[in-house]
């Protein structure tokens, strides 16, 4: 017998036709954003801002989390959303009042990461701090998603059980959710999302849409994790794994246009290990090959974070050293030089001082040079001079 629907079941119909209409939209326009850029940070940004905004899923706040497979590591790389009350009211305001859409939001932090200034909140730097093991599935909530691949929802009456779970005890929500990132059976990542601030509760559209959302996240983080993989490749040297000469043209020329822009210093060593013509003579270059990997090894690990160490080629190496002046330069020069002379190389008794030792040449910007050209030159010049004075020594 035909069924004739009552306004009430049309009205309702109608209704969740307009709702799925709506997130299937929202998922497009996250989709479509995605789709823009293979960049990681922007990439997390944009799934992040797609689970927060107002024309996104509208939860208070959103973190991201990936896997780190070679250190069994589940670590914090984004999160997004006010640190307070106030914070909310003034965010949420600017956004309402300048009528920002998706891509205005996401252009707003293209250009402040363009700009140096990056994406520097509070809540965000709290995020990138938390680091748990993968294996620490009965202690951590997080490690449980990522082993169990399931999405966990956590409501006031259950969250007591997780009060010792450090992202519990982190955000001091009254309900969580974490759902897994996938791409192709594997877990990549991790987001996490509450409403902290409005405590509205999270409904089952909401985990079905965050979930939906996470499926497309999962593949895109893969994409471009795999991208930034092709690129390092591209643009590493294969015996050392450092920058190849290449690319350290390209950062020194970048390096060099930031330091002007920013009116900073910036001071380039090149370094070249003594007598290594007699250490490949004696033992042969396979030898001398290992003795390259390690030196690279160790310049990397007492390097400073933001310095770029390169192979420039042969047995000589160059360090691009970011906000130095010629004096802190010098110093982090001699520091290198004297931790290189102590470290115990393999058959460095061939060497006619008994010791592996390197010669290094000091130039700074813009006393020395405005081009990179200029600071190669400069550079190589103090090398020039180093092993004149007898080798092992810094020269500026």
């Amino acid at each position: 017998m035909l069924h004739l629907m009552t306004m009430e079941e049309t009205t309702k119909l109608k209704q969740e036709l307009e709702r799925t209409k709506t997130e299937l939209g929202i998922l497009y326009e996250i989709s479509n954003a995605m789709r823009t850029t293979l960049k990681l940070d922007e990439i997390l940004y944009i799934i992040l801002t797609g689970v927060t905004a107002h024309i996104g899923l509208g939860f208070n706040r959103a973190l991201l989390f990936l896997i780190n497979e070679k250190e069994g590591l589940i670590e914090g790389k984004m999160g997004i959303g006010p640190d307070s009350g106030e914070e909310a009211n003034r965010i949420w305001g600017q956004i309402e009042g300048e009528k920002m859409d998706l891509d205005d939001l996401i252009s707003a932090y293209k250009f402040s990461s363009n700009d140096n200034n990056g994406f520097e909140s509070g809540f965000n730097k709290q995020v990138q701090q938390i680091k748990v093991s993968l294996a620490d599935k009965n202690e951590n909530l997080l490690s449980l998603v990522a082993l169990e691949g399931m999405p966990l929802h956590l409501t006031k009456e259950t969250i007591a059980n997780y009060r010792n779970s450090s992202i519990v005890q982190s955000l001091k929500s009254e309900e969580l959710v974490l759902i897994p990132l996938k791409a192709k059976d594997k877990i990549n990542g991790i987001i996490v999302a509450d409403n902290f601030i409005t405590r509205e509760p999270i409904s089952k559209d909401d985990l079905h849409m965050l979930a939906m959302l996470a499926n497309q996240a999962g593949l895109a983080i893969e994409n471009s994790q795999l991208y930034e993989k092709t690129v390092m490749l591209a643009h590493m040297d294969s015996l050392t794994q450092l920058w190849n000469h290449g690319y350290f043209q390209y950062l020194l020329q970048t390096e060099l246009e930031k330091s002007r822009a920013e009116k900073a210093p910036l001071s380039l060593i090149m370094l070249d290990i003594d007598h290594f013509k007699i250490y490949n003579d004696t033992l042969g270059h396979q030898a001398g090959d290992k003795i390259l990997t390690e030196l690279a090894l160790l310049l990397k690990d007492q390097s400073r974070k933001m310095d770029f160490v390169c192979r420039y080629g042969g047995e000589e190496f160059a360090m691009v050293l970011p906000q130095a002046d010629k004096k802190e330069a010098f110093l982090i020069a001699e520091r290198l030089r004297m931790d290189i002379e102590k470290h115990a190389f393999s058959h460095e008794d061939i060497f006619p001082t008994k010791k592996l030792t390197v010669s290094l040449g000091l130039a700074s910007f813009p006393e020395d040079g405005l081009v990179p050209a200029e600071l190669v030159a400069a550079s190589d010049k103090a090398l020039y001079q180093a092993k004149n004075k007898g080798r092992n020594n810094t020269c500026c």
